[in-house]
């Protein structure tokens, strides 16, 4: 192919930041700027990585190279399936039971380590290489409290391990109210709280080298700036180096020394973060920066300049179509309060209100983004909706019918068309069901088609959501995270449903897959009248995809209105610090305009 990867695919461009550049992002950290130019901590060379199947051997990652210095930050980004986890759970031993080094070396600190013994890596992991894996879920205990599995880690190391360490350590990662969160269990954290106590854990022990793998994906962009300045804290004090496993380009841009592109396992170009997401030379890293929704600040800047605003995109049907469904609110939400009884000292519980008198109208035919940090409240709004949390007070009515009052035949017609995506794509799959069974599953449910029409749509709408029909097949756990979220949103829309909540629901994807899958959304929005609730904490995709917004500090609304109204005049100053936190902002102008 022309686009094949150059011969020489980690060579390394010039240092960002030369003369007539002004430094910006990762560039203004005096600590990044003095970072070690001696031996590499963490260095790649001509790695393989091949996984035993029934199908024949899978080589995941081919002639991998890159290097990680002390106190470096490097940020390995690519879509779902490129090799970029698997390179990372090599480095510290983590690949699974079927997969290997097939080739090359894995040096860290002057040590091959790619065939070393469990016994040799146990000494490693911890203390001078911390792992942040990408699924809360799997990765903490759901019968131990959060407290006791940040003691185990910091016992394990031979650190102080006292209640105050604990909290200490919840608290370095974001978690407010240390103290009490560390007698709660993991199902009483909403994602991005539980993504924070895996960071907790994987820091807790100041290791040399931090692999971050998505770590910040379901995190609010306040607190994903909360735990980014934190990484770069320790990079500044401790000298710890950071590999960064990642789909966000602004992120990338924003807090990383260099960036790795692999495709299809192989590394197809890597170089300085601002200057390689400012000038791509491969194509695909060119399609993976034209496809960014977090670095869309640059394209609204652009419509800006041009006199473009967003109703003059609309042709005249769809504009008259908006304005005639506008009139009927599908979705009535009045007063809606939940209150939660949680776990409190000496066993007396006590009352926690999640969502506290919110009320908002989502249109027919429209997309309404509900936006906040994470515990703001806005995942509890999308399940009670749903019908899976009971309300305290308020009401919600869907269709003029009130949800809380539905049984029986009229809920399961409710269930139909109603739909959801969840944030989790590892727990919400069945690790028992092929990703056929998985995907069929709810048409034979409702008993839609005959086994033959069943198959056919199962087909159609992997092909919608990029994944190949031979995958069928397969687990979930053959699958990546991103993978696994593809799935579930053609799970989601077997059914033809009329309304369908996303929560957090392209959060797990690459940039490419994200934008497939809200374009797809959006063709389905138009075809068949779809109404959506977005439940995230991307205010660059709530900026491509909604209609309207709702922001959530601590359960309560505290601004709502037109996407453009609210982001180019928010009201309130939590509205103004989430929309400043945006990553990348601005990073990826041309260096003169930055």
């Amino acid at each position: 192919m022309s686009h094949a990867a150059p011969s020489n695919p980690g060579a390394e461009r010039p240092e960002s930041g030369a003369a007539g550049t002004e430094p910006t992002g990762a560039e203004q950290s005096s600590s990044r700027a003095a970072v070690s130019a001696e031996k590499p901590l963490l260095e790649v060379k001509g790695l393989g990585i091949t996984f035993a199947t029934s199908g024949g051997d899978v080589h995941a990652v081919k002639d991998a190279n890159f290097t990680v210095m002390p106190g470096e930050t490097v940020a390995i980004v690519g879509e779902s399936g490129s090799g970029k986890s698997t390179s990372a759970l090599a480095a510290i031993g983590l690949l699974p039971s079927n997969g290997g080094v097939s080739s090359g070396q894995i040096i860290f600190d002057g040590q091959d380590i790619s065939h070393a013994s469990e016994k040799e890596m146990v000494k490693l992991r911890g203390s001078q290489i911390g792992m942040v894996p990408q699924d809360p879920m799997s990765n903490l205990n759901p019968v131990w409290k959060i407290g006791h599995q940040v003691r185990e880690t910091l016992k394990a190391n031979g650190l102080p391990d006292g209640p105050e360490d604990v909290a200490r350590v919840l608290s370095q990662a974001g978690l407010p109210d240390a103290e009490k969160r560390a007698r709660q269990y993991p199902h009483e954290f909403s994602g991005g709280m539980r993504q924070r106590a895996l960071i907790a854990i994987g820091l807790s022990c100041q290791p040399r080298l931090l692999i971050a793998d998505e770590p910040t994906s379901a995190l609010d962009v306040t607190v994903q700036r909360t735990i980014l300045d934190h990484l770069d804290s320790m990079t500044a004090k401790l000298g710890t180096a950071v590999l960064l496993i990642t789909h966000d380009l602004g992120l990338a841009a924003e807090r990383a020394h260099k960036v790795v592109v692999m495709y299809k396992g192989r590394v197809v170009e890597s170089g300085p973060a601002l200057e390689l997401l400012r000038n791509p030379q491969h194509p695909y890293t060119k399609k993976l920066v034209d496809s960014a929704p977090s670095l869309a600040s640059r394209r609204i800047q652009v419509a800006k300049e041009a006199g473009v605003q967003s109703q003059d995109l609309l042709t005249e049907e769809e504009a008259a179509r908006r304005l005639a469904v506008e009139a009927k609110d599908y979705v009535q939400v009045k007063d809606l309060t939940k209150v939660f009884k949680l776990r409190g000292a000496w066993g007396k519980s006590e009352d926690f209100t999640a969502v506290n008198g919110v009320s908002f109208s989502i249109p027919k035919g429209t997309t309404t983004a509900v936006v906040g940090e994470s515990g703001s409240g806005k995942s509890t709004v999308a399940r009670m909706l749903l019908g899976l949390e009971s309300i305290t007070s308020g009401s919600i009515e869907f269709d003029g019918k009130d949800v809380a009052r539905l049984k029986g035949r009229d809920l399961f017609r409710f269930r139909r068309r109603v739909q959801p995506i969840f944030q989790d794509p590892y727990g919400s799959l069945d690790p028992m069901y092929n990703i056929f069974r998985t995907i069929e599953e709810p048409m034979r449910i409702h008993k839609v088609g005959s086994a033959k029409e069943r198959e056919k749509k199962v087909r159609e709408l992997l092909d919608q959501v990029s994944l190949p029909q031979t995958m069928m097949a397969r687990y979930p756990n053959e699958l990546s995270g991103g993978q696994r979220q593809r799935v579930a949103i053609a799970r989601a829309l077997a059914l033809n449903p009329e309304l369908v909540v996303c929560d957090e629901a392209v959060s797990a994807l690459d940039v490419l897959v994200q934008a497939q899958i809200l374009n797809l959304l959006a063709e389905l929005q138009h075809e068949l009248g779809l109404t959506y609730l977005f439940i995230t904490h991307d205010l660059a995709v709530v900026r491509q995809i909604a209609d309207n917004v709702c922001v959530m500090e601590r359960g309560k609304l505290v601004e709502s209105g037109t996407t453009d109204g609210v982001f180019e005049n928010p009201k309130t100053p939590y509205t103004q610090q989430l929309l400043a936190a945006i990553p990348g902002a601005g990073l990826m102008l041309p260096p003169e305009a930055a």
